[in-house]
């Protein structure tokens, strides 16, 4: 039997989301410290910067949502490889602070086109019954990037420069992103003769969608503003906390040790979301994001009551299993409370609001730092809002309003 096209569009946004999270997320902590040692800037100016990089991308998921939808994944994607190539590769190079709020800038807009909007967006047409599979098997590649990137920038800034590393990572992201690209992404099933799932178009279709949704009606659903506030809170938290994660390793590891914790929480991540992968349309996406973000809540209280080297490794660990949950339970539960046909649309609205609140995370854990000299206070906030957040997840749980 021939697999299905749809599977391959899973590979592709799996590769993309490697790149993306290597050289935009994980990657973004790597160049925090190496700007903030090399020039002598304070941790709340570089801060800053990564806070444009999630704000730019948070504006732009609305028009990369509708985008993908509209004109389909190609020129979407291959604009946003060549944006993070160029901000990959001048961040290496900067010697001024506006300089490095450019590259944060253009890597922002590159993040835009592979974050979990864009892969989820370019998915979604192509599945039904196993969407919550396919979007978290795409995910995988978030954990894989974060497996690879921090510990091969460090590995490689240590043997040839921060320049030649972000060179050479960039000329890769854009090679390998326009290839998929252009070679293997597609629009819809319905292109190649088939329906979502790989049924044949002869097939009686199932009715996807029953209802058609507008900007002004999602907006006044009670479960898309709790989507909303429950995974703004939760990535402004753990955005934050990954920005900040090799600082903080630093206070008490040497940099062999801190590649191993943040590849550590990494395959964590990677394992949460295995798991995920397995189970995702089989369970309560809403109790899953509540207990997830109870672990992590629990992971940072740890941190900063028992500041001692085993529970520090130990907590980053259970951190992890929690990192690729929150990013991929937020589509798994607005394509099936709002459906297929209003997906780009929504998920659109609902991630750039998400990616906002996020975008204040970096700068949070970087003002507070600054003020009391510790991440101690950071991590008490960061495991209270994370509580908050799984209260609104559940207080906002009922029936799908798309089977």
């Amino acid at each position: 039997m021939q697999v299905f096209y749809g599977w391959r569009m899973v590979a592709a946004c799996m590769l993309c989301s490697l790149m993306g999270n290597a050289l935009g997320l994980f990657g973004a902590g790597v160049y925090l410290h190496q700007v903030v040692t090399a020039n002598g800037w304070t941790t709340g100016v570089v801060s800053g910067a990564v806070t444009v990089f999630y704000v730019v991308s948070a504006l732009l998921l609305i028009p990369v949502g509708s985008g993908i939808r509209n004109v389909g994944p190609r020129p979407i994607i291959a604009v946003s490889g060549v944006a993070l190539s160029c901000g990959v590769t001048l961040i290496g190079r900067v010697t001024k602070p506006w300089e490095a709020y450019l590259a944060f800038l253009l890597m922002g807009i590159g993040w835009a086109g592979l974050s979990i909007t864009a892969v989820a967006t370019t998915l979604a047409p192509w599945f039904d019954r196993y969407q919550g599979r396919a979007v978290s098997i795409a995910s995988l590649g978030a954990s894989a990037g974060g497996i690879l990137g921090a510990p091969v920038l460090l590995f490689a800034i240590s043997r040839v420069g921060f320049a030649a590393t972000t060179l050479a990572a960039g000329c890769c992201a854009s090679v390998v992103i326009l290839a998929l690209a252009i070679f293997v992404l597609r629009s819809r099933p319905q292109d190649l003769g088939l329906l979502p799932d790989g049924l044949p178009v002869r097939a009686h279709a199932p009715a996807f969608d029953r209802q058609s949704w507008t900007l002004p009606s999602a907006l006044r659903a009670p479960t898309l503003l709790s989507v909303m506030a429950t995974f703004g809170i939760g990535m402004m938290v753990q955005i934050g906390f990954l920005t900040h994660q090799i600082a903080l390793l630093a206070q008490s590891l040497e940099h062999f040790s801190i590649s191993l914790v943040v590849s550590a929480t990494a395959f964590a991540a990677l394992a949460g979301r295995v798991v995920l992968a397995r189970f995702a349309d089989d369970i309560d996406a809403r109790v899953t994001a509540a207990v997830a973000l109870i672990v992590a809540a629990a992971s940072f209280a740890a941190m900063a009551t028992f500041p001692i080297l085993p529970v520090l490794i130990g907590a980053n660990i259970i951190f992890g299993l929690t990192v690729g949950n929150v990013t991929t339970l937020s589509p798994i539960i607005v394509r099936r409370e709002f459906g297929a046909k209003s997906f780009g649309l929504v998920f659109g609205v609902a991630s750039c609001a998400i990616q906002l609140i996020a975008a204040l995370g970096p700068s949070l854990y970087g003002i507070l730092h600054d003020a009391f000299g510790s991440y101690a206070p950071a991590l008490i906030i960061a495991a209270v809002l994370d509580i908050l957040a799984a209260t609104i997840v559940l207080a906002s749980r009922r029936n799908p309003i798309v089977s």
